[in-house]
């Protein structure tokens, strides 16, 4: 199928799409095609513009103890969140703090201080339990959308291990000879359970487009642990989730804050179609390094408050023409999103258009 060619009149604002957390609004564009096809076109390798994630409408329902234990609901219905204890799917109490508009586990309280006693302690939930059918009902016209549909699953492999051992314990666990083979078999089984739920969210809610699964591998400075570890000890268990949303025709979306530099060619193994590091992060780089292998969201150069029109459109070509390549395609990373100035966003998005698909 040949590409839609751009045309001056997509430029034409649709309307705008409301802010994350109450920030500025981003314009949503007349679009060739709709915003959930651009976006799936883009996670394929092959987009139609410079994606900036307005594309997509996040999807965390409470039909998962996990999203209100970490007071981030996404559904039709809206949530407040109690500052009590709240357990999470696996019976861990998280606490929110409204300071920080997230939850946390109380330090100080480990379900397992060694994995070798895991199948003592954890207990797997019983997804058939949750109401399934009571959700689907809920969130019927809110998954009526042109937009890309994207699920959050919000505890990964390492940060579900950080949930039962505090940090520290976590870190160690990875590394202790004594412990390593607990942790595989338990990660085996996690991926065994997330793949059973990921086919449960899809049976109950073929709207979905993809996941996007959460798993904070690093700090400002550095990553948390060496390469070879997450190789050996995370990596063969991610494979098999991506693996397993792959062949259900979704895409899936790592997000892992922190410096992750040396991790991506794990990311890559893992499966990953795409990530978005934060800042810290030299997300150019990593793009000219990597960025045939995996969707990496590039952070455009600084925008001077003081720049001219004339200076942003100028710097959306000079983007353009570095990252906008159909044959090693790229998004626009959503921590640059939000606020960029009308002049480079419009300018980008025309340039993108013509990079990819040509002008009509």
């Amino acid at each position: 199928m040949a590409l839609p060619k751009f045309d001056p009149a997509e430029l034409n604002i649709a309307y705008e799409k409301p802010g994350f957390g109450g920030g500025p609004g981003t314009p949503v564009y007349s679009y060739p095609v709709t915003p959930k096809e651009g976006m799936r076109s883009a996670m394929a390798r092959k987009p139609l513009w410079q994606i900036t994630h307005s594309e997509q409408q996040m999807f965390l329902p409470s039909v998962n103890p996990d999203n209100i234990a970490r007071a981030l609901c996404v559904e039709a219905k809206r949530h407040t969140y109690t500052t009590d204890p709240v357990a999470d799917m696996f019976g861990v109490e998280w606490e929110y703090v409204p300071k920080v508009g997230g939850s946390m586990v109380r330090p100080g309280q480990p379900l397992i201080e060694d994995m070798n006693d895991w199948r003592d302690l954890v207990k797997f939930p019983d997804i058939e339990q949750w109401d399934w059918e009571g959700s689907a009902k809920l969130n019927e016209q809110f998954l009526k959308t042109d937009a890309y549909i994207c699920c959050w699953i919000l505890n990964g492999w390492y940060e579900r291990l950080i949930s039962f051992m505090e940090f520290e314990g976590a870190a160690m666990a990875l590394i202790d000879e004594d412990q390593q083979d607990a942790v595989k078999e338990f990660f085996s089984e996690l991926s065994d359970f997330y793949i059973k739920m990921i086919g449960k969210y899809l049976d109950t809610f073929p709207q979905i487009d993809g996941f996007c699964i959460h798993d904070d591998w690093g700090s400002q400075r550095e990553t948390f642990f060496a390469p070879d570890v997450a190789a050996e000890m995370i990596v063969p268990y991610m494979r098999r989730v991506n693996d397993y949303i792959h062949s259900r025709g979704r895409f899936s979306d790592f997000h892992s804050c922190g410096m992750a530099l040396k991790q991506i060619p794990n990311m890559i193994d893992a499966g990953w179609d795409a990530w978005s590091g934060q800042p810290m992060n030299d997300t150019q780089k990593i793009y000219e390094l990597y960025g045939d292998k995996i969707l990496i969201g590039v952070i455009p150069d600084k925008l001077d408050p003081k720049m001219s029109d004339d200076e942003l459109r100028a710097s959306a070509r000079e983007y353009a023409e570095k990252f906008c390549n159909p044959e090693k395609p790229s998004i626009l990373n959503i921590y640059s999103n939000m606020g960029m100035p009308r002049a480079f966003r419009d300018e980008l998005y025309k340039q993108s258009r013509i990079r990819y698909c040509g002008e009509a």
